[in-house]
């Protein structure tokens, strides 16, 4: 994304919206001149972090309200640093299909009530774990704008693969996957793609030679892949300008 927007019309704050499995706190960033637009933003597996908080507010210099739900908020754990990765895979791993559809419903039903913006007008962009989360809230609730899909694992094999619930897509999707990304090889690529075809769904899926997992991380320089990560961030924004298009 652009890192020269004016950071000062961006606001942010945290929230508390209600879910069925109790109080979940969540990151909320607004420009002066937020549009009816809304992008859900989803967690790697190190929670709501600085990384993700940045994110949010880039999408709100773009006239988006951004909204980034604890989804630890069952644990309780709040962040963990990016070395923390062995800590990080058990509380991923806890978290399947409901939790994620219950944390997501309950930040679009706060969008629905409290900012007038529905489901129609929302996309959801996940990364990582998120990523994964994001294709999951995707199949577990209808009539969302647009699904964003950076690198997620566990997809289309794992405990909580959800790739052969396709069929009950019912928003486009735009999927980003380095070519060099060990958590996502190329046979679960194409199951995901083979899956999205049959079932009839709207998407793109695009591969990024040279990258691996996280490439568009820029908080974690080694894993970040700068060209890639411009054209992946271009792709999203033209995705979500198609389909979430401005009101005239």
């Amino acid at each position: 994304m652009n890192h020269q927007h004016d950071v000062t019309t961006v606001t942010d704050n945290w929230i508390t919206v209600t879910t069925a499995d109790g109080p979940m706190r969540v990151y909320v960033a607004r420009h002066d001149h937020t549009t009816d637009r809304a992008v859900i933003v989803l967690q790697e597996a190190f929670g709501v972090n600085d990384h993700i908080q940045d994110i949010a507010r880039r999408y709100a210099s773009r006239g988006y309200l951004a909204l980034a739900p604890d989804l630890f908020h069952r644990n309780g754990v709040g962040t963990l640093a990016y070395e923390q990765h062995a800590e990080a895979m058990p509380l991923i791993g806890a978290i399947g299909p409901d939790a994620i559809t219950t944390d997501v419903d309950a930040v679009l039903e706060h969008l629905a009530e409290k900012e007038g913006v529905p489901a129609s007008r929302t996309a959801v962009n996940g990364f990582c774990f998120g990523g994964r989360a994001a294709f999951t809230a995707a199949v577990g609730i209808s009539g969302l704008g647009a699904t964003v899909v950076f690198y997620g694992p566990g997809i289309a094999a794992g405990p909580h693969a959800v790739v052969d619930r396709a069929k009950e897509l019912d928003a486009p999707m735009l999927l980003h996957v380095g070519a060099e990304d060990p958590t996502i090889p190329a046979e679960q690529v194409a199951a995901i793609e083979g899956a999205l075809t049959a079932a009839g769904v709207d998407f793109e899926s695009h591969i990024y030679t040279g990258a691996g997992h996280a490439f568009a991380c820029d908080a974690r320089p080694h894993l970040y892949v700068e060209d890639s990560a411009r054209r992946a961030w271009r792709r999203t924004h033209a995705f979500l300008d198609k389909h979430l298009p401005v009101a005239v």
